[in-house]
């Protein structure tokens, strides 16, 4: 039995941690507050997601919370007009077998810390943030904040984009701040006119700017989301905003994202910030997922997703496996990895810049190309995002550490 140790308790510790423990190892999750919970506000999860979390045992509670939307509608928000709408409903799911849902962060984050705590071989430490971990080729030791040390076979840093276990594994500095600042509120739904209610994703495009709701809590409350491109490049995370200030900046934002964002109280901002892709993001007996390996802007809505899918391959290929094998099956789960991870990062980019902050001819380009594309085209081109991975058993060696190269995939493989 591997006894792993896992930084980080949130969606993409907790659900490694649920992987490997089903895989038969004893796994000791460290997290840096002083308690398992997850802050935020709404998260979409499309069926690859839904996929790894029926996996992982726990998609059927995470359905129970979630609120199932029929389409993803992208908005001018300018002129008010439907630039195209992807039906997510009858023949989506029957296609990709789960549904594209939406949630409150802890309608996830909560299944997956119960059936974590159902688990004898799961320990859960809070007030125990990763500082610094030493290796050799029998174990490796994890040393947090205040001093103590956990000792296990294997580490896996899960603990965010600011990762500490990624700043001594790879060195490559902080996170780049996209220039975007997002601000986030929600809103109890009988607060929301009837006529602004819908059970869908929808995001109002503009120059510079948009606008995304949803439902979320079982319908309750309305998540709530602008972004404009401002240029910013200080990394903020989580900081209030005055309601008033919020008003200003999108003030030209179109009709109805204003009417919109007058319902919203209670905002707070942070600056987005992602990496580049890169090759290697395992070393001996350490390996990273989710955020601290690949973080990406949220614009292709896959964030959580990917994280999920990192803990369902790591803990198939650890599945029953000697301590010996780790380093080995480490890079294999990295080599699994990361082609798709890194093209779901460009895309993300992409999207941002080309589909929901163009103006003049930039805009008109984008119309032209979404317009022709109907159902069938709109599902064929998700397909090789919302379709769940073949399981990885198998991969070559990764590569020499670096950026990722290669063309950004076609953003009209579009979702909000």
């Amino acid at each position: 039995m591997i006894h792993a140790l896992v930084a980080g308790g949130g969606i993409g510790g907790l659900a490694t941690a649920l992987a490997l423990a089903r895989g038969g190892h004893r796994v000791t999750v460290l997290e840096r507050q002083d308690a398992f919970t997850d802050i935020g506000a709404g998260i979409q999860i499309a069926p690859n997601g839904f996929h790894a979390l029926n996996r992982l045992g726990v998609g059927r509670d995470v359905r129970d919370r979630a609120v199932l939307v029929d389409e993803l509608r992208l908005m001018d928000a300018t002129t008010g007009r439907e630039l195209v709408a992807l039906p997510v409903g009858g023949r989506y799911r029957q296609r990709f077998g789960d549904p594209y849902a939406v949630v409150h962060r802890r309608d996830l984050h909560t299944p997956l810390l119960t059936a974590c705590r159902a688990l004898d071989t799961v320990a859960l430490v809070a007030g125990a943030g990763v500082r610094r971990f030493d290796q050799d080729g029998r174990g490796v030791t994890a040393v947090t904040a205040d001093g103590r040390s956990f000792t296990g076979d294997l580490l896996v840093g899960a603990d965010g984009i600011r990762s500490t276990v990624r700043a001594q594994l790879l060195g490559d500095g902080p996170p780049r701040p996209c220039g975007h600042t997002i601000y986030r509120t929600l809103v109890p739904m009988e607060r929301v006119p009837r006529w602004l209610r819908r059970n869908a994703v929808t995001l109002w495009a503009g120059p510079g700017r948009h606008v995304v709701h949803y439902p979320v809590a079982g319908g309750s409350c309305l998540n709530l989301a602008a972004v404009i491109d401002d240029g910013a490049t200080e990394a903020v995370s989580g900081r209030p905003a005055e309601r008033a200030a919020v008003l200003a900046r999108f003030a030209d934002a179109g009709p109805v994202p204003v009417a919109l964002l007058r319902l919203g109280d209670d905002w707070r901002r942070w600056v987005l910030c992602d990496r580049d892709p890169v090759d290697v993001w395992t070393r001996g007996r350490v390996t990273l997922t989710g955020d601290a390996a690949h973080p990406m802007l949220q614009y292709a809505a896959q964030g959580a997703c990917q994280a999920l899918e990192d803990a369902v391959v790591l803990g198939d290929l650890l599945t029953d496996a000697p301590t010996a094998d780790v380093p080995h099956l480490l890079e294999r789960y990295n080599a699994a990895r990361r082609e798709r991870t890194g093209r779901v990062q460009r895309l993300s980019r992409e999207m941002g810049a080309r589909l929901y902050h163009p103006a003049g001819e930039d805009a008109r380009a984008r119309d032209a190309l979404l317009r022709p594309l109907d159902e069938d085209a709109l599902h064929h081109r998700v397909a090789w995002l919302h379709s769940a991975p073949a399981r990885a058993a198998t991969g070559p060696p990764p590569g020499p550490d670096g950026a990722r190269k290669g063309r950004a995939p076609d953003p009209a493989v579009w979702t909000p």
